[in-house]
C-alpha cells in the first residue's frame, strides 16, 4: 500500500468528522449514554463524538496525525500531551471500514508513540470501552498493558 502518514490540515477537519462518527458507531460512550437517557440538550452521540475531535485539534493539532492514500483519508489519531507528568495520551483513533485489518491502527499508533518520544514523554496511555474488541486485540499487541477499569455512570438532570 501508498499510505503516507502526515501531520494534520485545517481543510482535513470536515472529513475526519465523518469518519469519526461512522468509526464508533456502536462503540462511542456518548451513544450508550443516549440509548440509556434519550438524546440530551438537543445533540445526539454524533454531535458530541465530533466535537472531540474538534477540541483534539484545537488542543494539540501539530499532534494529530493523518493517514492517507491518494488523497484519500483511511484514519487518524489525535494526541495530547501532558508535559509535566511525562504522559502522551491518544484520546481518539479511527480507520475507514475498507482499511481496517491492514495494519493501519498500528502505524497511527506507532507513529504517535514515535511523536511522543520526540517530544520527550515517558509514557504513553490510551484507553477504550470493555465492549470494544478491536481496542481491546490492538493496544495489547502495540505493547501496551491494561491498568485500570472504569464504569461510567450517567442520569438525567
Amino acid at each position: 500500500m501508498g499510505i503516507a502518514i502526515r501531520p494534520f490540515r485545517s481543510s482535513d477537519l470536515e472529513e475526519l468528522t465523518r469518519i469519526t462518527v461512522e468509526a464508533f458507531a456502536g462503540i462511542a460512550l456518548d451513544q450508550r449514554v443516549e440509548e440509556q437517557l434519550g438524546i440530551l440538550h438537543g445533540h445526539d452521540w454524533r454531535w458530541r463524538k465530533a466535537r472531540h475531535i474538534e477540541e483534539d485539534v484545537q488542543c494539540n493539532p501539530a499532534g494529530v496525525f493523518v493517514a492517507e492514500e491518494n488523497g484519500r483519508l483511511l484514519g487518524y489519531i489525535t494526541t495530547r500531551l501532558e508535559r509535566d507528568a511525562g504522559k502522551g495520551r491518544i484520546p481518539n483513533l479511527a480507520v475507514i471500514p475498507e482499511a481496517r485489518g491492514s495494519g493501519l491502527g498500528r502505524m497511527l499508533i506507532e507513529h504517535a508513540l514515535d511523536y511522543f518520544r520526540g517530544e520527550g514523554m515517558s509514557y504513553a496511555m490510551i484507553e477504550t470501552m470493555a465492549y470494544n474488541e478491536v481496542g481491546n486485540h490492538l493496544y495489547p499487541a502495540c505493547g501496551f498493558i491494561e491498568v485500570a477499569r472504569q464504569v461510567h455512570f450517567a442520569r438525567k438532570l
